[in-house]
């Protein structure tokens, strides 16, 4: 079955893909745990090496990368070359892995005791529309360096980068089996991926409903995963911060990717006594973000994914709350304007719901703890901003709120050296960071008698 890929800038069609089967996905995954043996047993200094010159060769085609991201999801040119650099950069924090994944010698009795750090086999990695490139390198980069084999299903709407990626892979010299992209439903590969016996591990970045059935499913045969689900991240601004400042940068912290980000800060909380003052500034910062063509160099937000994405954002807007509008181009593509909402009493659903576009509600609060409640009053628990001046507070609400992330005068979520995850219904596990490698391996603990 083929299926048409489209530019959401454009609608045009810029690619056409063939869609794996149940029965693909099957022999897809046969050839990654057959290549397991082999690529487990690759000496730690050659498999570094190995990683660090798929890097190289991602390195020399960031530039096709980046521009097929744009093409394929509409991402800004400038944000597709940060993405495509992230799978770079993840590739050689992780090549220097191999050669220090090691256990400990624990003292005992009668003997000495050893712990290995031992790869798991096939891990099946998920990855969502949002962000293509680098979340495949969270999930392939560590498994590979841990001595696992991957396979990969990307999302429907957003397969170029990922088979790119897979085709370097092979050019780099990683042996056949050992990385492999399949595209495909997530009905029918992610189902196979789930049910596969061959498959050790799931990591999946995606909606909390659909992470919720495959940790249900991964349950049968106590399967490990890793979940990176949904986010309804609050950017908290107390009246002792930099208010110009915060108002400058709140547009980037929600409305990147247009806002099609699960750690956006998609709801604003400001202290009384400062909220039409940062209204005001936000309003300015807001009108100046430059929605356009995502292949202009000038261009800070893209479209949508899909008609369907455009729909669903819309429906979440009630006029009578928009406190004002971005702009967007009219005419072909998934266009939606940047829209900042007054929320009333923090139950409106645009409020609570996670919605995935360029729409964002404000809510003042009054207090330290009020503001600590009403970040919390979520299932949510991915990221967030803490806007003050004062270390203190800023130490004390990042321990009250609960959130995998949290960032202090900044909006920045995501670094490679550093864990990534969620509490609640945000997900399960951390990437990132060094920590990231147990997540690909299992302890294994001997024992050697020395005593005669």
């Amino acid at each position: 079955m083929k299926h048409d890929v489209v530019n959401p800038a454009t609608e045009e069609v810029v690619a056409t893909v063939e869609l794996t089967t149940a029965e693909q996905a099957d022999e897809a995954i046969s050839r990654a745990a057959a290549a397991y043996p082999s690529w487990r047993a690759v000496a730690p200094g050659d498999r570094a090496r190995l990683l660090h010159r798929f890097a190289n060769v991602v390195e020399s085609h960031l530039e096709e990368l980046a521009l097929l991201e744009v093409a394929n999801s509409g991402h800004t040119i400038s944000n597709a070359r940060w993405e495509a650099g992230n799978v770079r950069d993840v590739l050689r924090f992780y090549a220097g892995a191999p050669e220090r994944l090691h256990g400990k010698q624990i003292p005992v009795a009668g003997g000495v005791d050893l712990t290995f750090k031992e790869p798991l086999g096939v891990v099946a990695v998920i990855v969502p529309w949002n962000f293509p490139m680098p979340i495949a390198g969270w999930g392939f980069a560590p498994a590979l360096a841990a001595g696992n084999t991957v396979v990969l299903k990307p999302a429907e709407l957003t397969p170029l980068t990922a088979l790119r990626l897979a085709e370097l892979a092979l050019e780099a010299g990683l042996p056949e089996g050992v990385f492999t992209v399949v595209a495909g439903k997530g009905s029918v590969v992610g189902e196979r991926f789930v049910a596969h016996e061959q498959v050790r591990k799931i990591c999946f970045t995606g909606s909390t409903e659909v992470g919720t059935r495959i940790m249900k499913g991964a349950a049968d045969q106590v399967k490990r995963i890793t979940l990176e689900l949904g986010g309804k991240s609050a950017n908290v601004i107390f009246a002792d911060a930099d208010v110009e400042r915060a108002a400058a940068q709140a547009p980037y912290g929600v409305f990147d990717n247009a806002g099609q980000d699960c750690c956006a800060r998609s709801r604003i909380l400001v202290q009384e006594g400062i909220l039409d003052s940062f209204l005001e500034s936000f309003q300015d910062a807001v009108a100046a973000v430059r929605v356009e063509d995502p292949a202009l160099e000038s261009a800070e937000m893209g479209p949508l994914i899909s008609a369907e994405q455009r729909d669903r954002v819309a429906s979440y807007v009630d006029g009578d709350r928009v406190a004002f509008r971005g702009n967007c181009p009219t005419g072909k593509g998934f266009w939606y304007p940047p829209t900042v909402l007054l929320a009333e009493t923090g139950q409106e659903p645009s409020w609570r719901e996670e919605i995935f576009g360029p729409v964002v509600s404000v809510l003042p609060f009054t207090d330290e703890a009020d503001a600590i409640a009403k970040a919390n009053d979520t299932e949510f628990g991915l990221s967030g901003s803490i806007w003050t001046r004062d270390v203190g507070r800023a130490l004390r609400v990042a321990r009250g709120i609960e959130s995998g992330n949290l960032s202090v005068n900044s909006h920045s979520s995501v670094r490679y050296w550093t864990p990534f995850g969620g509490f609640k219904r945000s997900g399960l596990g951390r990437e990132l960071g060094p920590d990231a490698l147990d997540a690909f391996t299992e302890v294994k603990n001997v024992f050697i008698a020395t005593e005669e």
